[in-house]
């Protein structure tokens, strides 16, 4: 929701990220896997005891990703790269879900309901993508919901930063991300009927 409404407010600042990216030469693909790299630190950091180390190092990947997205945009986007973004950006999630779960082995069963809806409601998002002809300013339909890569970056850094409400955060976050598969599935009936 907020990556599909609130984009605009940070888009500038994306912009100019990407044009100096651009400039000195680099790739989409290669601020792609430097997000992974990033994203994947958060995991270790958090692991390591520095949650807030963490949050910083998770946000930055998310900034990177978008970045990607727009020098993808602004020169010649690639399938591949989609497939990169698409992946690494999923590889991220498990990371942190996997820290979490190291380091609260009590909170197992409610990270596995997360990840299971994680792993519904990305694949309605994916498959309605591909069988869809719609398409956005992506390289392909990307269904909005009220849970987008901004609100889950939300909902870890509380997940993060203050376990002694860990158990709440992961339920809230699951009943968020099943809500956004049932809403995407019901628009993919809605749009491919």
């Amino acid at each position: 929701m907020l990556d599909t409404h609130a984009r605009k407010y940070v888009q500038p600042s994306i912009n100019h990220t990407a044009e100096w990216l651009l400039k000195k030469g680099k790739t989409a693909n290669q601020v792609t896997v430097l997000a992974l790299f990033i994203g994947l630190a958060t995991s270790v950091f958090y692991i390591s005891g520095y949650p807030l180390l963490a949050v910083l190092f998770l946000w930055f990947s998310g900034f990177l990703d978008a970045v990607d997205g727009t020098m993808a945009r602004h020169t010649k986007t690639s399938p591949f790269g989609t497939v990169m973004d698409i992946t690494f950006d999923r590889m991220v999630e498990i990371g942190i879900i996997l820290a979490i779960a190291y380091v609260h082995p009590e909170m197992l069963g409610p990270l596995l309901l997360l990840s299971t809806s994680i792993i519904v409601s990305i694949t309605i998002f994916l498959v309605v993508g591909a069988v869809s002809e719609k398409a956005g300013i992506k390289s392909f339909y990307y269904q909005a919901g009220v849970a987008e890569r901004t609100e889950g970056f939300l909902l870890f850094s509380l997940m993060i930063l203050f376990p002694q409400f860990l158990l709440w955060t992961t339920m809230v976050f699951f009943v968020v991300e099943s809500f956004t598969g049932i809403q995407r599935f019901m628009e993919a009936k809605r749009i491919l009927s």
